[in-house]
């Protein structure tokens, strides 16, 4: 690691390090890259922090993207919030090192970074990641990676295969969905015992006019057929990253706060709900309508212990968030489990569930995931309790 160098960001300490090239990265040849930190606001020795993981877009590097952090409207996303730590990662410096992958979405690129290989400068990014966490007060299990264009493709490429390191991940009109279905096969045979850790939940927000977003019902659609935690919204705001101005095509995009996942949490899995919009991916690209997918559930884990799984589930509520949209009074959807901590099944196990006044038996699936069949949904919470079958 080279001297690192110090200053000051709107009342945060800001560090930036630069370091040369680890063999075990498989870079061809030896090279520098660069990273930065900024610290919390408020910073307190004894505590720990979130950590907000950085990836910028095709026309930034790692101090541009920090520059951005100035000013509202200019890439929004790359604001690391007040109470967490925020690493900003770097591809520019040394020009074989995009966030591509294999394929971006123009179907342009190199073919042989595809599949589930990690391309050196992935691993360079897992193991920024790893460092600032064993070196700062970083909490391992609020780790959230996000991402403009070609870093929204590369937050989700280097991160959905990796849900033991990341709780959650954001995408900001990510320019490419192939990335990450090449790491976790969404939509091909995966190579014999490939199996990758439950994946962060996604946030997703894309224009159906972007022609970056091309490809992108790949990833609505396998995230659903797997059972992948996915929350997207959409509308005609292109290739767009002022908040403000997303805003006025689909003002729901902020609505979800990925920091209320943790690694180390159960979550929720909601599929072919009710409530779902038409992807336009899937339908008319020329549609101006906006949308989303999942936007409105909410849960609470209460119980997760070896005997017995409890959840809260509700919808999101008018005086929670404002919106143009019209808020459900009532959704329908199948609910499965990622992340259980305690509450493991075996493959194929028969279990009781209750929720409300509804209730039945069901079997876990042959990779001992459990789903619940369209439960119905309101704003008023419920608790959806899961245990082992009783004669």
């Amino acid at each position: 690691m080279f001297p690192k160098t110090h200053g000051m960001l709107m009342g945060r300490k800001l560090e930036f390090f630069h370091h040369d090239t680890d063999p075990e990265w498989g870079y061809e040849e030896q090279q520098t890259d660069s990273f930065a930190l900024i610290h919390p606001k408020d910073e307190e020795s004894g505590e720990k922090y979130p950590l907000y993981v950085v990836f910028h877009s095709a026309g930034h590097d790692v101090y541009s993207t920090v520059g951005c952090t100035w000013a509202k409207g200019n890439h929004d996303i790359y604001r690391t919030p007040d109470n967490m730590f925020g690493l900003y990662l770097d591809c520019r410096a040394n020009m074989n090192d995009w966030w591509w992958g294999g394929i971006n979405a123009h179907n342009e690129g190199d073919p042989k970074r595809s599949g589930t290989a990690l391309q050196p400068v992935e691993k360079r990014a897992l193991a920024t990641v790893e460092w600032v966490l064993r070196n700062y007060p970083a909490d391992r299990e609020r780790v959230y990676a996000v991402g403009n264009s070609m870093g929204g493709s590369g937050a989700l490429g280097v991160c959905l295969c990796r849900g033991d390191v990341f709780a959650a991940i954001k995408a900001n009109v990510p320019a490419g969905v192939r990335h990450a279905a090449d790491r976790c096969c969404l939509d091909t045979e995966a190579p014999e015992g490939f199996k990758i850790p439950d994946p962060p939940v996604v946030v997703d927000y894309s224009g159906q006019n972007d022609i970056w977003s091309d490809g992108h019902e790949t990833l609505y659609n396998c995230m659903r057929d797997k059972k992948y935690a996915l929350v997207g919204f959409w509308g005609m705001f292109g290739h767009e990253n002022d908040d403000e101005k997303i805003k006025k095509y689909n003002d729901l995009v902020n609505s979800f706060d990925i920091s209320s996942v943790k690694r180390n949490e159960a979550y929720p899995v909601f599929t072919n709900s009710s409530t779902d919009d038409p992807i336009p991916w899937c339908t008319d690209r020329k549609s101006e309508a906006s949308g989303q997918v999942n936007a409105f559930f909410r849960w609470k884990v209460l119980n997760d212990s070896a005997e017995q799984f409890e959840i809260e589930l509700r919808l999101l509520r008018e005086d929670e968030f404002s919106s143009s949209f019209v808020f459900p009074e009532v959704s329908e959807a199948d609910v499965s489990f990622r992340r259980v901590q305690n509450f493991k099944v075996s493959e194929n196990e028969t279990l009781d569930w209750s929720f409300g006044s509804a209730g039945g038996v069901i079997n876990a699936d042959e990779n001992s995931l459990i789903t619940v069949p369209r439960l119905s949904i309101t704003k008023k919470p419920a608790v959806l309790r899961i245990k082992r079958h009783t004669n």
